[in-house]
This record gives structure tokens, sequence and C-alpha cells, in this order.
């Protein structure tokens, strides 16, 4: 009988081990076991699939699944941070863009890291974490925007065109240092991409150009998760009546009693946090202005 216990229980262990290698395998999760924090990895890889079906030998990152798969991860508590990992050679613009804003609109830390190649929408992708990284063998490749198959040769086409190019110039822009003029040079540069204009920028270059933030591998870009997850802990932690805060009640305070002698407001109100401070004008004393109750 001694014997089946052990043997039971070396089973449990054993599907525990097997549950959380199916968790890393299917959703992405990161092993919990020792980790200094809690974080979530998502990868992106392949082909960004988008509202279209690609053909079966691809490998594709379909947008139905890490859209659903972020909200997830912004609502679990139990989730630190976001470790992306991206080796893609871009896809659909709109599912690009879409999961980009999605990222950075993310409360939670989030560090993204490009490995093997960031390229087309991939740009949009890396940038939009809090952090990036990138390899120093990784490219990522800075062309306009196009499309195959049948289009049609009018005005409004290449119209649409133009926008959309520039809904991702403005979104690179904000969210890296790189200017909007030199990314639209990097993108229109020709002599450089066979049969295309843009250009192929290595990891040196890219850090070089504002595009990405730092040069680095996995270690680096795990840790400086850790940084901002910790970092954003001490700042939750923080008193909500800081000397900041402070300074600018009196402020606010002044500048309301201020108002009030100078007879420009009749009901001033200072809003610090919880606490609200009203103010109301001085108004001048006169003997005649004191009455008793029956008049006199």
């Amino acid at each position: 009988m001694q014997k089946e216990y052990i043997n039971s229980e070396e089973m449990n262990e054993e599907d525990e081990i097997s549950e959380v290698q199916s968790d890393v395998t299917d959703n992405g999760i990161s092993a919990l076991i020792n980790a200094k924090h809690n974080i979530h990895c998502l990868t992106v890889i392949g082909q960004i699939e988008g509202h279209y079906i690609l053909p079966p030998q691809n490998k594709t990152t379909k947008y139905e699944h890490i859209m659903p798969a972020l909200v997830a991860i912004e609502q679990d508590r139990s989730i630190e941070g976001l470790l992306i990992i991206l080796n893609t050679v871009g896809g659909d613009v709109e599912a690009g863009l879409a999961i980009s804003e999605l990222i950075a609109g993310m409360s939670k830390p989030t560090v993204s890291i490009v490995v093997g190649g960031g390229h087309s929408i991939g740009v949009p992708l890396a940038v939009s974490a809090k952090r990036s990284f990138i390899v120093p063998s990784a490219t990522m490749t800075i062309h306009p925007v196009r499309m195959n198959g049948l289009l049609l040769g009018i005005p409004q086409t290449l119209s649409y065109f133009e926008r959309m190019q520039e809904r991702i110039i403005n979104f690179v822009s904000k969210n890296s240092r790189i200017k909007p003029e030199r990314f639209r040079e990097l993108m229109m540069k020709k002599d450089e991409l066979v049969m295309d204009v843009g250009s192929v920028v290595d990891g040196e270059t890219a850090v070089k150009e504002g595009l990405i933030d730092s040069l680095g591998g996995l270690n680096d870009a795990v840790e400086c998760l850790y940084s901002l997850i910790e970092e954003k802990d001490d700042n939750s932690a923080k008193p909500i009546t800081d000397k900041t805060q402070k300074k600018a009640t009196k402020r606010k305070i002044s500048a309301v009693k201020k108002a009030s002698k100078e007879g420009t407001t009749d009901n001033a109100c200072a809003v610090s946090g919880k606490s609200v401070v009203r103010v109301h004008p001085f108004k001048e004393y006169h003997p005649s202005a004191r009455m008793s109750k029956d008049g006199r």
C-alpha cells in the first residue's frame, strides 16, 4: 500500500508538470517555478493573418487569437508584465496596427524584443511596447504600404494608401524616438531593395535611428521588464499626499484666495484628492449690518 501511495504521488507531480508544459506550449504563459515575477510571453511569428486566411503552409499569427489574449492579459491580476518576442515578415496592415494599438494602450509593463526580423508592419508592433530591444543580428524592413491583387487604378486608391501610410508613420513616431520625416525618408529610400523602395536596418542601426530603444538579448529584455514591474509597484505604494501634490494644492488655494479678494468669484473651490477647500469672498464689515432678531 505504501508503494502505491508513492506512485500515485509521483503521478500527481507528473500531471502538474505536464499541465505547466501545456500552458507554456498552448497559451504562451511563462513557467512560474522560481520566477522573480509572473510575466506572460507573447510570440508574433511568421506572417500576420488578417481578414483573409493564408495558405496552410504559411506560418501565421492570427489577429483574432492575439487580440482576446491581450484583453485577458490586461485583466489578469496574476500577470505582472508582458514580454513580446517578434520574428515576423509582416502581413495584414490593419490587423498589425490594431494589435499594436492594443499593446500601446495596456497599463501593465510591456517589453518587446526583435529576433530574426521585424519587417513591414512588424515595426509598429516592435515600438508599441513601453521598452523595445533588438538583437544585433536582427533586421527591420521599412517600406511603403503596398497590396497585391486586383486594384482600381483611380486617385482614391492612391489617397487611401497614402492615408494608411500616414497612420503607420504617426504611430511609429509617437511610440519611438525617430522623427516622422526620417522614418518617411527610410521608407522611400531607393537603390536598397530589389524591385521595391525602402530600407533594411540592422539592430545597431535601428537603435541609432531611434526606432528601437536598446540593443540587447533575452536577459536584457527580461531584466528590463522586471525593473518596470518593480518601478510600477513602488509608484503605486507611494502615498497620495506627496510633496508635489501638497505644493500644487497650496498654489491652488492661494490662487483661489487671491481671486476671492479681488471679487472675481463668489464661491471658489480648490480640490486636492478627496479634500475640498471652499473659500468665500471677503465681505466688508459695517455696524449697521448687525441686527437683532426683532429688527432693531
